[in-house]
């Protein structure tokens, strides 16, 4: 008992409880904002692309909370979606932050020229990612 208690409860365990926690946030925020107002969100990030197309050299944080997504989440429930998921976002952030020019701007384009029911079934997505791993944290349990 003695050894469940410390793993289970190490400040590593916390720390890593509330990175996903985190992720859980990001996801929930993104999926939000996409449900409301998808057209506001796709231009911002239209915007943000046309003035600095480094942006995208960010997706380097997307590879590094797939990477945390992966290890964290081992043990909790779901775990083959989290594993889907942090691989997903690890190969999608290397695409984009590393990827040829005349493969990464069609997709771009592509995804950035999709109707807004499309964008807020993305949307519905990530809010539905943010409650299960907020559920498999423990986070949404009644006492």
């Amino acid at each position: 008992m003695g050894a469940l208690y410390a793993s289970r409860f190490s400040p590593k365990a916390w720390f890593m409880k509330y990175v996903l926690g985190a992720i859980a946030g990001i996801w929930m925020a993104d999926g939000v904002s996409l449900l409301v107002a998808p057209r506001l969100v796709i231009s911002q990030v239209r915007d943000v692309l046309a003035l600095s197309p480094a942006m995208l050299r960010w997706e380097g944080i997307a590879i590094c909370l797939g990477i945390l997504l992966l290890i964290g989440a081992q043990g909790l429930p779901y775990q083959p979606l989290w594993t889907i998921t942090g691989t997903a976002m690890i190969l999608k952030g290397m695409f984009l932050a590393a990827g040829p020019d005349r493969w990464r701007h069609p997709l771009l384009d592509w995804c950035l020229g999709r109707k807004d029911v499309d964008y807020r079934f993305w949307g519905l997505g990530l809010c539905a990612l943010a409650f299960l791993l907020l559920h498999a944290l423990g986070w949404l349990r009644a006492n």
